[in-house]
């Protein structure tokens, strides 16, 4: 048995999430499970970085399987891209030791969030980015990004239905960027919590918007109460970037 990696990029815009589900369909999963089933003739389970939301898209999720198939290593993206809908594409293939987990081995994971304040071509965007009308501080939500990063309880910025035991994690960079109409959150971190990105890009909206304060940041540190922050912002802006495997990318 070979076990072949993939670093997937999908637009989550007509899919129920990344994670096959009984009752909601379609799936980034299922798609990728049944296009490996139509070239192989076999069922496989695949096992992801993390898992996005509806509406949510990905530049460089990764999932790997275990295949008794003759298709090189390499040549499975090709394979695979060739009986994919047109909103999902393997970037890449490769073999990898049978014991790599690309959840479990992963350094760090980098999203980000853009937000589109411009008038025109808002139609085309509104599946892509998080439109916002208003003025922005921005050197406010700068500020407030600086508060972000480093090792916190992150529990008031984590969605009610979450089974994890620790709430701590580590955000390495949270940075905002401005270009023109487009405004872009940039975050990496050991971890995120469910919906941790969108709570945390929805309070700093309330930041710059002047509804919420700085303080209240350190304050959801503190207490751990969702309540002191924003709300979670939409789930169109978000893109999982990529995933850092350090030594274990091989």
């Amino acid at each position: 048995m070979t076990k072949i990696k993939m670093i997937i990029e999908y637009d989550g815009s007509h899919y129920h999430g990344y994670q096959k589900q009984a009752n909601a369909a379609p799936t980034i999963q299922a798609e990728l499970e049944d296009g490996i089933q139509s070239l192989t003739g076999l069922k496989v389970k695949l096992t992801s970085a993390g898992r996005t939301d509806a509406g949510v898209h990905a530049l460089g999720q990764v999932i790997t399987f275990t295949s008794p198939a003759s298709i090189p290593p390499d040549r499975w993206a090709a394979a695979l891209n060739s009986v994919l809908p047109g909103d999902i594409r393997v970037l890449e293939s490769k073999q990898v030791p049978v014991d790599f987990h690309p959840r479990f081995d992963a350094i760090s994971k980098h999203y980000r969030y853009l937000i589109y304040r411009g008038q025109r071509g808002r139609i085309f965007l509104r599946r892509y980015a998080c439109i916002h009308d208003g003025v922005l501080d921005l050197s406010l939500m700068q500020e407030a990004c600086s508060l972000i990063q480093g090792q916190h309880n992150f529990k008031a910025f984590c969605s009610s239905g979450s089974s994890v035991k620790s709430f701590e994690r580590t955000v390495y960079r949270c940075s905002l960027t401005e270009k023109k109409d487009l405004l872009y959150m940039d975050i990496e971190a050991n971890g995120f919590l469910y919906n941790m990105v969108r709570i945390i890009m929805g309070s700093l909206l309330e930041i710059g918007s002047g509804r919420m304060d700085i303080g209240d940041i350190e304050q959801a540190f503190t207490t751990g109460i969702r309540d002191h922050l924003g709300p979670t912002a939409p789930p169109q802006g978000l893109y999982l970037m990529g995933v850092d495997y350090g030594s274990r990318s091989d």
